[in-house]
């Protein structure tokens, strides 16, 4: 019979999100960064993202962000500007809602950005009508 050579099985990947849940300080962007959204994913920790300079680049995800953070189109991401190629750049960061909030109400990016929202979040209500039911 085979030895056990993994690193542990399904208890241990069960438990990989525990920092997901705290506050970090904001961070603003530096000389060589800029804000962007995703407007759509590539495949191969690739993605096409509108920055808010008014350009459009192809960025590539960190190997640090690779696997432990999920970027979906309309996330609010931080990318570093390449020297040599200003059609290409580098996701250094990804911003939650809430900091994406933060970012916009302190005119960091234009008002008119649309934040993705979770779903189920508080303050938005669902109404359904359920007398055209029998209508149909």
């Amino acid at each position: 019979m085979p030895k056990n050579k993994g690193k542990g099985g399904k208890n241990r990947r069960r438990g990989k999100n525990d920092n997901e849940e705290e506050k970090r300080e904001l961070v603003i962007k530096e000389e060589g960064q800029e804000y962007a959204q995703v407007t759509r994913m590539l495949g191969n920790g690739r993605c096409e993202a509108l920055c808010f300079d008014g350009t459009r680049r192809l960025c590539h995800i960190r190997g640090k962000m690779r696997k432990k953070v999920w970027i979906n189109a309309g996330d609010i991401v931080l990318i570093g500007l390449r020297d040599y190629q200003d059609e290409k750049a580098d996701i250094i960061l990804k911003y939650n809602p809430d900091e994406a909030r933060a970012l916009k109400s302190q005119g960091e990016i234009p008002d008119t950005t649309k934040i993705n929202e979770e779903e189920g979040e508080e303050g938005e209500e669902v109404t359904f009508d359920f007398d055209d039911v029998d209508a149909i």
